[in-house]
């Protein structure tokens, strides 16, 4: 007697988020080093960025709080052309905000003039393109790749020769016309690439990804969880694929959510049956878990109060005081370093042509006659008692 085969279907397997421990962040057995698994590091934490709402917001709110309302401590003329694609220094200020805070670090392309005396112009390049050559026998970075299909997979990836090449900037080898001024912060262990300061975080920002997937998918498949329905019409693959057809488009989805269901039989030995899938009480569980995750995005990116983005807690006041509190608090430990690393670099270009200058940041106000700091300049930004930078700006000499 042939035996009849049972049909399941799969529950498809959400995403490919992972982080392993023991994760691998340099790879230099090449002479292009990787950055992360499978060179694709920098795309993880972009797609982190597009995916996370909590996780997103805090790295609008530290970028915009970065750029605040521009650059100052110059002509506005000597601001107003870095490059000539016509962009400001404002623009170029505003890219590399964003990557210093999502990346931890940028990357700027400077072009010296014909007679090499000066740097002509300056143009952003995404931290997420560049790769770094493998150092030499001192230690030394000699120059960097630039190539914004990294995350391709390795057979398509050219020949390292077929992809753009820039040199580490300096003032004293200035053959090249175009080289490339790259910014990483001192980080223990690690040679080539930064890590952004919200790393302790990465676990917890996936797992924000899922919980938002795991509601997202309740909702849009919610016949799944809640029925199991067994027919008896001994039907063959065709005619059941058929009947799982009809049966989702008719009750699955948050439109058809309280629909009635009908069905029609030829006689009672065919009568489906439909049995109630008690709930688990997960969606409770998981509500717990979103306050845990958003608490945890939270102080991986060193804010300490939700009203900073908008988040009102429960139990919180959310008076004027305790918010000026802890927007200073935030601009002293989080936003005044970032700024600092990006303005001493600018200043470093433009001393080079001539421009001796200390450049400052307008900070945003939060209240129309608040008391916080209007302008923050780099030297400021390093003034802090308890505030200590250990970075370096390699390739600028």
């Amino acid at each position: 007697m042939e035996k009849k085969k049972h049909k399941f279907t799969i529950i498809p397997k959400y995403g490919e988020y992972y982080y392993p421990d023991g994760m691998v962040f340099e790879d230099d057995k090449g002479d292009v080093v990787y950055f992360g698994q499978d060179n694709k590091f920098p795309q993880q934490l972009i797609e982190y960025y597009h995916k996370s709402s909590v996780h997103a917001t805090a790295v609008n709110a530290k970028h915009q709080a970065v750029v605040g309302q521009g650059l100052t401590g110059l002509d506005e003329g000597l601001l107003e052309l870095a490059n000539k694609e016509g962009e400001t220094w404002n623009d170029i200020f505003t890219k590399v905000a964003l990557d210093r805070v999502l990346y931890g670090g940028f990357a700027l392309e400077v072009i010296w003039s014909n007679d090499r005396t000066k740097i002509a112009e300056v143009y952003h390049v995404d931290f997420s393109y560049v790769r770094a050559h493998k150092m030499d026998e001192r230690g030394n970075v000699p120059g960097y790749y630039v190539w914004r299909d990294w995350a391709k997979s390795r057979s398509i990836v050219p020949n390292k020769k077929d992809i753009p090449y820039l040199p580490k900037f300096s003032q004293r080898d200035r053959t090249q016309p175009s080289q490339l001024v790259y910014f990483k912060p001192y980080t223990t262990g690690l040679d080539y690439y930064p890590l952004p300061d919200y790393m302790g975080s990465l676990k917890t920002i996936e797992l924000d990804v899922q919980v938002d997937n795991f509601h997202n998918n309740n909702l849009k498949n919610g016949l799944a969880p809640s029925l199991a329905i067994t027919t008896f019409t001994d039907a063959d693959e065709e005619e059941r694929n058929a009947i799982e057809r009809m049966l989702s488009a008719a009750y699955s989805g948050t439109d058809n959510a309280g629909s009635l269901m009908y069905m029609d039989v030829a006689n009672r030995d065919q009568m489906p049956e439909i049995v109630p899938i008690p709930q688990n009480g997960a969606d409770g569980y998981y509500t717990t878990v979103n306050d845990m995750v958003t608490q945890k995005i939270l102080t991986g990116h060193r804010i300490t109060s939700p009203m900073l983005l908008g988040i009102k807690t429960e139990g919180q006041l959310g008076g004027r005081s305790e918010l000026l509190d802890a927007y200073q608090h935030f601009l002293t430990t989080v936003i005044y370093p970032m700024q600092s690393d990006i303005l001493k670099t600018f200043e470093r270009i433009f001393k080079i042509n001539g421009i001796d200058t200390t450049l400052g940041v307008e900070q945003v106000r939060l209240f129309d006659d608040g008391e916080e700091t209007d302008v923050v300049t780099s030297v400021e930004a390093e003034a802090g008692e308890d505030l200590i930078l250990e970075t370096k700006a390699e390739g600028v000499q």
